[in-house]
Parts: C-alpha cells; sequence; structure tokens
C-alpha cells in the first residue's frame, strides 16, 4: 500500500511544495484546533442535519454533501483564508492566472455502509482543459480520518498519469489523519471517498480552489450572494469570485437607470472600490 507524506502544519512552503511535486498530496497536521471544530459543527449542524444523500453511486448513496459554506459559518470564512493553504495555492495556481478563487465549499459526511466511490480526477469538471492545474483541494478532517471509516483514497504520483491508467491496488493511499488535519491535493490526482466499514460518520470539510478565469462548480454568487458577501473582507470577497477573473473578465453592468450606463468591477456588487481605469 502506497502512503502519503504527514508534514507539521508550520513546514516551510519549499518542503510542502517539494512533495506536492513529487506526490500531488500531503498532509498537514494539526492545522484547526477541537474548539474551532467545535464551533463549525455548531454553525453547520443544521444544515448538515437535513441534507439528504445522494441519488447515484458518485455522490453516494449513504453520504451527504452540505454547500454554501461561507455564507454559513465564520469558522469556514477563516479555513477559506489560511495563510498556509493560500500559500500553496499561490504555488500551484497563481503561473496560470491573475488571481484564483473559490470553487466548492461542501461538508461530506461518509455514513456507516457506504462504499468506496470511483476513482476520479476532479479536474474533469473542465474537461476540455489541458496542460495546466486548473484546481488546489483541501479536505479538513472535522472527524478522525481512518481506513475503517471512510478515509480518503489518494494515488501518489497519478497527477502524471495518462488518462486511461487505473491504479492497482498497492499504489492507493489512505488519508488517514487526526481530526484538524488536512489533506491538500491538486486537480489532476486520482482519489476518492473511501468505504465506510465503522458505526461511525466521516466528516469532513472539502475546500477547493480554481483559477480565477474558470466556471466555478458551485455557483458562488448564488450560495453566497452580494448581501452576505458584502460583510466579509475585501480578500474573501476576492476569493469568493467578487473580483475581476482577469482583464475583462467578470465586469458588472448596474441595470439601475439612476446609477448610469457605466461598467463597473465585479467588485462594486458587493460595495468595494472597482479595480478599474
Amino acid at each position: 500500500m502506497a502512503n502519503l507524506v504527514h508534514l507539521p502544519n508550520n513546514a516551510p512552503i519549499d518542503e510542502i511544495m517539494a512533495i506536492i511535486q513529487r506526490d500531488g498530496a500531503v498532509i498537514l497536521s494539526d492545522i484547526m484546533s477541537d474548539s474551532a471544530i467545535a464551533e463549525l459543527l455548531d454553525e453547520l449542524k443544521p444544515y448538515i442535519d437535513v441534507t439528504k444523500p445522494g441519488r447515484e453511486s458518485f455522490s453516494g448513496f449513504k453520504t451527504t454533501r452540505t454547500g454554501a459554506l461561507a455564507a454559513r459559518s465564520a469558522q469556514v470564512r477563516r479555513a477559506i483564508v489560511d495563510e498556509r493553504i493560500l500559500a500553496i495555492c499561490d504555488r500551484v495556481l497563481l503561473p496560470n492566472c491573475d488571481r484564483y478563487q473559490v470553487n466548492v465549499t461542501h461538508i461530506i459526511r461518509i455514513m456507516p455502509g457506504e462504499v468506496a466511490q470511483v476513482m476520479h480526477r476532479d479536474r474533469l469538471s473542465w474537461q476540455y482543459l489541458k496542460g495546466i492545474e486548473p484546481q488546489l483541494n483541501t479536505i479538513w478532517a472535522i472527524s478522525d480520518f481512518t481506513i475503517e471509516n471512510g478515509a480518503t483514497r489518494v494515488v501518489p504520483g497519478s497527477y502524471a498519469w495518462p488518462s486511461e491508467r487505473q491504479a492497482e491496488p498497492h499504489e492507493i493511499a489512505y488519508a488517514e489523519m487526526k481530526r484538524g488535519s488536512v489533506l491538500v491535493y491538486t486537480g489532476s490526482v486520482l482519489h476518492s471517498g473511501g468505504a465506510n466499514r465503522s458505526q461511525n460518520y466521516r466528516i469532513g470539510m472539502n475546500l477547493t480552489y480554481c483559477l480565477g478565469w474558470l466556471r466555478q462548480e458551485e455557483n458562488q454568487y448564488l450560495s453566497c450572494p452580494p448581501e452576505i458577501a458584502r460583510a466579509f473582507e475585501p480578500k474573501l470577497q476576492a476569493l469568493m469570485g467578487y473580483a475581476s477573473g482577469g482583464y475583462g473578465l467578470g465586469f458588472y453592468t448596474p441595470p439601475s437607470i439612476d446609477e448610469g450606463p457605466e461598467v463597473y468591477a465585479i467588485e462594486h456588487a458587493v460595495g468595494t472600490t472597482p479595480n478599474r481605469q
């Protein structure tokens, strides 16, 4: 069985990137405290409790996915702007964009009896995009992750494989990690949710980032609309997509005749200063 490298949360960025460049994935330990996790669960429990399981095999008939997390939880908002994660995003994504953005925010709860998900690459959401890495993913362990309860399965090094190559059992690693740790992996890495053979939920928080000029999988303008996002700090507003994705990308024309026909940057929608000249 393959293994994933565990590093402390204060590991130097060059050390982290050396592992990601080799394996496409790494686990950072003890990023979120027990008290922060307890607060996060208090904020999100009403939404998690009413989320229905998936309706097809990929989503999982015994797996729930609760979204719109930035609009619902202050702890999620703090996690999105975690400087250690953003430092990795800078290295992985900024070579191919002016800015990156939040792509998906989900609490993924794998319930007892769930089978292993099919291996896949998240980058296939943009299946026609070739030659560059479009995505950086994180899964925060809100509960302990074990082989028995459905720890994420990851294939180290598979980001460089031909698309048709399938993983052999000995090439698959399990992201076993303590509550509060974070699995970081690129969108090109083969991975999947594991089978839950335990009697407990496996709860992970999936926060992903993508190039700013791509369409987000989770429509953040609807999941986290301007009336909520305008209260965010500017960095978080920009990460949620309330910023230009590049020259000419994301402009906003107010529909009100009183505001005139000028074209504004999308920042205008949340009340920040447009970045246009």
